[in-house]
């Protein structure tokens, strides 16, 4: 069975930092790819940022490109999303996923990831 678990969510003010991680089973952990997406009151959720598994490639969205930072620790099976220069509007549950096969080309989209955690609560203050 393939678990996530996020945490290190929190409230922080604006210009702050927080890591989030994600714990997965050895199994997620062998996915295409690993993913950080969001999901904000009433909006759609949006991917973050995401990397693949077979040749360490990073891939960002825009929004967040320059202030936050997705990495992985093998040795711990954990996936680590740091994030810098927070703003109010990067307030937002934050999931991380696993994906399929899917993920390995198109890292960015919903659909190639199969597996989610539950979310963690990431709130930033003005």
């Amino acid at each position: 069975q393939v678990q996530l678990v996020e945490s290190g969510g929190g409230l922080v003010q604006a210009g702050g930092s927080l890591r989030l991680s994600c714990a997965a089973s050895r199994r997620a952990f062998s996915s295409y790819a690993m993913g950080w997406f969001r999901q904000a009151p009433g909006k759609e959720r949006e991917f973050v940022a995401a990397v693949r598994w077979s040749d360490g490639n990073l891939y960002y969205a825009d929004s967040v490109k320059g202030r936050f930072t997705i990495s992985r620790d093998n040795a711990k099976n954990t996936a680590y999303l740091q994030m810098n220069s927070l703003k109010p509007e990067d307030t937002a549950v934050y999931y991380c996923a696993a994906g399929n096969s899917g993920s390995y080309y198109y890292p960015a989209k919903r659909y190639a990831y199969e597996f989610w955690g539950q979310g963690t609560q990431v709130t930033v203050s003005s």
